[in-house]
């Protein structure tokens, strides 16, 4: 937090030896929050169950046979966008995240946090469905402190059980969409046909899925914003007086004499007291237990939620709204409207550069890939006035149709190609096939010891990929 010339705002700042979750004896401390209501909470229900929408029929969306997302770690196979992207396609992959990355860090220069309070799927799960839940079984921040104080009776064994069950379920399904981005939507349905005796392995990772999140949405809650998630510590090194964050404006809030409780028979400017009266609702409403009035902190996660109730207080003692805003401390210290930085416009030309080079290898990207190496340890052999080399072949098909008549042709030189097997072989649509082959290649033909060869894949007639390898022969022939 900057140093604000008023002497009258002097926070104690013994809070940053903290967090609002931990006790003075270091024991946890949990979190009732009010549940909001405003203008901004009435937006993010709206934006958090369109992305709720997106994130649980993602995995299920299929665009030309290709699910629309997938993140199958195991076969090392993704689809982002419906694209499929292969091990071989890993670079692509890597560049589409660190796109990601650089996007999440420039609205963090400008606008703070705000990825963490309107799309995280963290928050959005917490805040939207599981809270929203417990709000609905136990009540407001009054009703859940008096029943967690109450003792063990009827109402309150009814009320825990009814919420830890819906949990456990809500948890499951979660588990079951996030099983579906790993393994893809087809072979959880066809698991599921079968039957949990064929795929136990499966449902051990299932039921362990669903005990992380039951776990994380029940117990952890806050903590994996504030302790385990590592975007909050980046806020110290991406934020400055010009970002955009959710913030106290310290400078009509405190004044000259600072906050004091609100009394209708007072004239309050002429006081000189700050429009700040003190009710703390700011403090019963912030879902990580943090007071905005102390300045940025990385508990703070913008979910405007202190915003629609500072608003809602304003509005009924009848002082302007926006004492928590969306602001930059330069525009509250020193009512500097906002402008695109330098340091905005370095991100934006990196974000707008790596989109690029992306699209482009996008479109250099082949829906086909063949490999064709030397086998390892071989050199060649004499075969009468022909050399011989024997190579391996690997042939991706990372489209929808299957490949029922591949085989290859020399491009360039004669020569003999034979595959080991069968001439014509098939791959099926979103795989590969492999095998041996040999290439003969007259000594006369040869110019070097060493010769680049191009190889034409076709299937039937039509050319689909062109590979490259070298042939090995001896430096002379005398």
């Amino acid at each position: 937090m900057a140093k604000i010339p008023n002497e009258a705002f002097s926070p104690d700042s013994s809070y940053r030896d903290t967090i609002g979750t931990i006790d003075e004896e270091g024991n946890r401390k949990y979190i009732y929050p009010k549940k909001p209501s405003g203008k901004f909470y009435d937006y993010r229900k709206w934006v958090s169950y369109f992305l709720l929408i997106i994130l649980i029929v993602n995995p299920f969306i299929k665009i030309n046979g290709n699910q629309f997302m997938m993140f199958n770690i195991i076969e090392r196979r993704f689809n982002i966008f419906s694209f499929p992207f292969w091990p071989q396609d890993f670079y692509l992959f890597v560049l589409f995240m660190v796109i990601g990355v650089v996007f999440v860090i420039l609205f963090t220069v400008i606008f703070g946090r705000i990825f963490c309070g309107w799309v995280c799927p963290q928050t959005i799960f917490m805040e939207m469905v599981f809270r929203r839940i417990e709000y609905w079984i136990e009540g407001d921040r009054g009703a859940q402190i008096r029943l967690e104080k109450q003792e063990w009776n009827a109402e309150k064994i009814r009320k825990k059980t009814a919420k830890w069950a819906i949990f456990l379920l809500i948890s499951f399904l979660i588990a079951n969409v996030f099983l579906a981005y790993i393994i893809g939507s087809d072979d959880l349905f066809r698991m599921i046909k079968d039957g949990p005796r064929n795929h136990a392995s499966t449902l051990i990772s299932l039921f362990i899925f669903t005990a992380v999140f039951y776990f994380i949405f029940s117990w952890f809650r806050e903590q994996v914003c504030i302790i385990a998630c590592p975007y909050g510590r980046l806020q110290g090194v991406l934020l400055d007086k010009k970002s955009i964050n959710v913030a106290y404006d310290f400078v009509r809030g405190e004044k000259e004499v600072g906050r004091a409780k609100f009394n209708k028979q007072e004239d309050r400017a002429a006081a000189g007291k700050g429009d700040c009266i003190d009710c703390k609702q700011c403090v019963n409403v912030c879902p990580t237990g943090i007071d905005i009035r102390n300045g940025v902190q990385l508990e703070c996660i913008n979910c405007t939620a202190c915003i629609d109730e500072c608003d809602t207080i304003m509005e009924g003692v009848g002082l302007p709204k926006g004492l928590i805003r969306y602001a930059s401390e330069d525009e509250i210290e020193k009512k500097i409207k906002f402008k695109f930085t330098a340091r905005m416009k370095g991100y934006s030309a990196v974000l707008i550069i790596l989109t690029g080079i992306l699209i482009g290898l996008l479109f250099l990207r082949n829906d086909v890939e063949a490999s064709i190496l030397r086998l390892p340890g071989q050199l060649f052999q004499h075969k009468g006035d022909n050399i011989s080399n024997i190579y391996t072949f690997k042939i991706i098909n990372k489209t929808n149709n299957n490949f029922n008549d591949i085989h290859f042709k020399l491009v360039g030189i004669k020569g003999t190609l034979k595959v080991v097997g069968k001439q014509d072989f098939k791959v099926p649509q979103l795989g590969m096939n492999g095998g041996t082959l040999f290439i003969e290649i007259n000594k006369n033909l040869l110019e070097s010891d060493k010769t680049k060869l191009i190889i034409d894949v076709y299937n039937g007639n039509e050319k689909i990929e062109t590979g490259t390898t070298s042939f090995l022969s001896p430096r002379s022939f005398d």
